[in-house]
């Protein structure tokens, strides 16, 4: 077994038993969060909005709610972990061994994804309790929560490179994130928008990675599916290659 692998799998395996022995704090409050706004938005306010396109109101944010949990566990689980080693100089340890930069990237980035993915699967099993998930297309649906997951872990890898101190690590999920999800089609459909508005929509990037989610769903979506996907590929690559550069040159990680 190669060291570079060995690497991979111990800052991976210490990740995941990171988030799992906190599992009350880190899995349990997306699906108790996500339970409300199921019960708020698709049963208190859902029964009074009729149907979008041939379902149902609840059936068209379900993959929403699902993809929106996704993106802020990928996020904070890597940017809150990375930090933290940054904070207890944990870090140090990492550079100073002979593991490769991009191992040190695929382990944070790799449980980061698992946590997502794990959640997400948590969120759909609890939305089968208000409404009945269809699938119209399982490797778009596969695609776009990889994809996603992937981009969103690297960005919090990034965040945790910059963040000088914890009030550095709220402030992107808080005056970045969390806006962008709410105008990114959750809950609603562009099409209802003016003209102007759904143009202003386009910029924002997680339209895409919802909408995309969703057609994979509902076969419905307010973008082009291979746009959106050709977008995700094009953030992983960029974000990836930021992040190795950084590393390399151990910004933020060095004192």
């Amino acid at each position: 077994m190669s060291i570079s692998w060995i690497s991979f799998l111990t800052i991976f395996r210490k990740e995941v038993k990171r988030f799992m022995r906190i599992w009350t704090q880190t899995i349990l409050p997306s699906a108790i969060t996500m339970t409300l706004y199921f019960v708020i938005f698709g049963t208190f306010i859902g029964s009074r909005i009729s149907q979008i396109g041939d379902y149902s109101y609840i059936q068209f944010i379900a993959p929403g709610l699902i993809m929106m949990a996704v993106i802020n566990n990928s996020y904070s689980n890597v940017v809150s972990s990375f930090f933290g080693s940054k904070f207890q100089r944990n870090v140090e340890e990492l550079l100073v061994s002979p593991t490769p930069s991009s191992i040190i990237i695929l382990g944070y980035i790799s449980a980061g994804v698992l946590r997502g993915l794990i959640v997400g699967l948590l969120v759909s099993i609890v939305s089968l309790f208000f409404t009945k998930l269809v699938i119209f297309n399982i490797w778009i649906i596969i695609i776009y929560v990889v994809l996603t997951s992937v981009v969103f872990s690297l960005a919090g890898l990034l965040n945790g490179l910059f963040a000088r101190r914890f009030d550095d690590v709220a402030i992107v999920p808080t005056f970045v994130l969390t806006p962008l999800t709410y105008l990114g089609g959750v809950f609603y459909s562009i099409s209802v928008l003016p003209e102007f508005w759904q143009n202003i929509s386009k910029i924002n990037p997680i339209l895409y990675m919802v909408s995309g989610f969703r057609y994979g769903f509902l076969g419905i979506s307010d973008i082009n599916v291979w746009l959106g996907m050709g977008m995700l590929i094009l953030f992983t690559l960029v974000l990836f290659s930021v992040n190795l550069v950084l590393i390399r040159k151990g910004y933020g990680l060095r004192s």
